[in-house]
């Protein structure tokens, strides 16, 4: 055990204080010295702690059998109710564990705060100390007064190992707290993608609501852990089931900005129209926060969805899960030529309502625009929205696999700007590296 602060030992005669340090230090001459002047072995600090809890926390053989030889109390508690077995499982010495229930030591015990054995060795990771237990066949589905099984103690303190141990030995995988919360649930407030997946492969369920109303999936979105993200959704999680504050996991991601959580989510066609307590969808969620890449991804999305619904060919057949989509900004050089002709467009030659227009016209919602317009910079902002609208319009051009020259011909003719169609027609002509179709980005 670590060196106690000077006010561990309040409480305590100079003596018996010099006994508490001797067994904490494993000084066994000491020790003798002051049992044979009849120092009381069970003497507590101010905090209950007697020698034999020093000695059990620190690991020390001798001391241990030393005090127990001069019949030492073997289960007492101190005031957090931890005894000797109980520090023996907390720091993972299972020797010492094996003499105190050779010695009589009480196996069914629990801290005041319910832990037995079990929770405290799954918590701190001890497999030897784990195994030893699980052998003597401690109850797996005892409480804490928080309602951890040691399962969940394990999981809480993502340790893979222990946990298999567990499963293996039949703890139920689905137990539930005070708060509802599963072991899957803690799972993804630790982040730990091996211990969530060993759960499910053992049947964890990954749609139990905890009291809060929020999934394994409302957590690990909220506390951005992608890879377990990820996990769940193979695992078939409910991508829109909602919280208490009927938030998606969508919204949660939209509200921290989570970008690449949110493209996962977005991927896999989650409903974008659910809104939450306040009426918001996750669209309204982004732009209220100006999360301005994010906003154009859902809107990208939301495109998207709409166009596979009106085609019987959606995504590429060559990649049916659609793990090439992609919402975010298209970087690739070879597109860089084109990017540059809509910024040119929407910078110096489409006047302020002008972007609107062309926006309506290629089918943007009034959610849409309002959402790129929340962007206010000045009385410029509209450049920018036009500059954002168009790179949106081409993620769907891309991906309907249509040439971007003709659609954007078109949709200005449709506004009323034959000059600039014109313009751009005849520059594209006279071009030959200007794309005729994009692929999908």
């Amino acid at each position: 055990m670590e060196e106690p602060p000077a006010w561990e030992n309040d409480g305590l005669l100079p003596l018996e204080r010099q006994l508490h340090e001797a067994a904490r230090r494993n000084n066994i001459g000491r020790m003798k010295e002051l049992i044979e002047r009849k120092v009381n072995i069970r003497a507590r600090n101010h905090v209950g702690r007697v020698a034999l809890h020093w000695a059990a926390g620190a690991g020390h053989e001798q001391a241990v059998r030393l005090l127990l030889e001069h019949e030492v109390a073997v289960d007492d508690e101190d005031a957090f109710g931890m005894n000797s077995l109980l520090l023996s499982a907390w720091f993972g010495h299972l020797q010492i564990l094996q003499i105190l229930v050779n010695s009589g030591a009480k196996i069914h015990c629990k801290n005041k705060e319910g832990n037995t054995a079990l929770h405290l060795a799954a918590s701190r990771g001890h497999l030897t100390v784990l195994q030893r237990l699980v052998d003597i066949r401690l109850d797996l589905e005892e409480q804490n007064v928080e309602g951890l099984t040691a399962l969940h103690a394990a999981v809480e303190g993502s340790h893979p190992d222990c946990v298999q141990l567990l499963l293996e030995a039949g703890s139920s995988v689905n137990a539930l707290t005070q708060k509802k919360q599963s072991c899957l649930h803690y799972a993804a407030l630790g982040g730990s993608e091996d211990v969530a997946r060993a759960l499910i492969h053992a049947g964890g369920h990954t749609n139990i609501a905890d009291h809060q109303g929020a999934s394994p999936m409302h957590l690990a979105v909220r506390h951005n852990f992608p890879a377990l993200v990820q996990l769940l959704i193979d695992a078939g999680s409910d991508l829109d089931a909602t919280d208490n504050r009927q938030q998606t996991p969508l919204h949660l991601a939209a509200e921290h900005a989570w970008q690449d959580i949110a493209e996962m989510l977005l991927v896999t066609g989650v409903n974008l129209n659910l809104r939450d307590k306040q009426g918001k969808t996750a669209l309204a969620v982004a732009a209220r926060s100006n999360h301005i890449s994010l906003v154009d991804m859902i809107i990208k999305a939301d495109r998207l969805y709409k166009w596979e619904k009106d085609h019987v060919l959606c995504r590429d057949p060559r990649d049916p899960s659609g793990k090439n989509l992609t919402f975010k900004q298209d970087h690739r050089q070879e597109t860089q030529q084109f990017h540059s002709v809509l910024w040119r467009l929407a910078s110096r030659h489409l006047r302020p309502q002008e972007w609107k227009k062309l926006a309506y016209c290629w089918e943007f919602t009034e959610a849409h625009v309002h959402a790129i317009e929340q962007q206010w910079t000045g009385i410029k902002s509209y450049q920018e929205h036009g500059h954002r609208m168009l790179l949106i319009w081409l993620h769907g051009v891309a991906i309907a696999g249509e040439n971007p020259n003709k659609a954007l011909f078109e949709g200005l003719m449709a506004i009323g700007r034959r000059d600039l169609a014109e313009s751009i027609r005849k520059k594209a002509n006279a071009d030959p590296g200007t794309p005729r179709r994009c692929t999908a980005m």
